[in-house]
C-alpha cells in the first residue's frame, strides 16, 4: 500500500485504514479503559469549553446554569480528544507538507472576494448554525456518522445521508455550479 499520493498527500486508503484502527482503539479505550457506557461524543465539549472560560469571569452564572450543572464544566477525556484532533491534524499537515495559513481560501476568494471580515462573519455564522444543529441532533456529524456507522446504527446511516445531502445543497447555493 502506498502511503503518499503523487502530490505528497496521504493515500486515502492508508488514511482510511489508520482511521479504522484508531476508531477501534478509541472505542476500546472509551468503553473498557474509561468505563463509559457509550462510545465517543465530543460535540458537548465545545459548549463545556465555553462554560469553562465563562467560569473565570462569571462563576456564579455557570454554577446556576442547568446545562452546566448536568454536564459538569471540566477538562475531561472529551476535551482532550478535541485537543488531540487539532494536534493530529497539525502534525498530519506538517508531515505531508500541506500546512499553510490562509485567511481566505482560494475558492471563497474567487466567488466572494478577498475580504477577511466577510469570510470571518460567514464562517462564524456557519459555526453557529452547525452548533445549533449538533445540539438539536444530540451529537455532531462525526459522532453520528463515524461512531454510529461503526456500530451499524440505522440512525447514523440516515443522519450521515442527510449531512451529505444538506452539504451538497449548501455548496450549490453558496458556490453555484462548476463551469
Amino acid at each position: 500500500m502506498k502511503w503518499k499520493t503523487e502530490d505528497g498527500g496521504w493515500s486515502p486508503y492508508a488514511a482510511g485504514a489508520l482511521a479504522g484502527i484508531l476508531a477501534i482503539a478509541s472505542a476500546f479505550a472509551t468503553t473498557k479503559l474509561l468505563g463509559k457506557t457509550s462510545y465517543l461524543g465530543a460535540s458537548t465539549t465545545f459548549v463545556r469549553a465555553a462554560g469553562f472560560l465563562e467560569k473565570t469571569t462569571a462563576s456564579e452564572r455557570v454554577a446556576a446554569n442547568e446545562y452546566f450543572i448536568k454536564e459538569k464544566v471540566r477538562v475531561d477525556w472529551q476535551f482532550m480528544l478535541v485537543a488531540g484532533i487539532f494536534l493530529g491534524a497539525l502534525i498530519s499537515s506538517a508531515t505531508d507538507k500541506s500546512f499553510k495559513l490562509e485567511s481566505v481560501p482560494p475558492t471563497w476568494k474567487s466567488r466572494f472576494g478577498a475580504s477577511i471580515i466577510k469570510r470571518a462573519v460567514w464562517a462564524f455564522g456557519g459555526g453557529v448554525v452547525a452548533m445549533i444543529g449538533a445540539r438539536m441532533a444530540d451529537g455532531c456529524p462525526s459522532g453520528h456518522g463515524l461512531s454510529g456507522m461503526m456500530q451499524l446504527s440505522v440512525s447514523a446511516f440516515v443522519a450521515l445521508a442527510l449531512f451529505f445531502v444538506s452539504g451538497i445543497i449548501t455548496a450549490r447555493l453558496v458556490y453555484g455550479r462548476r463551469a
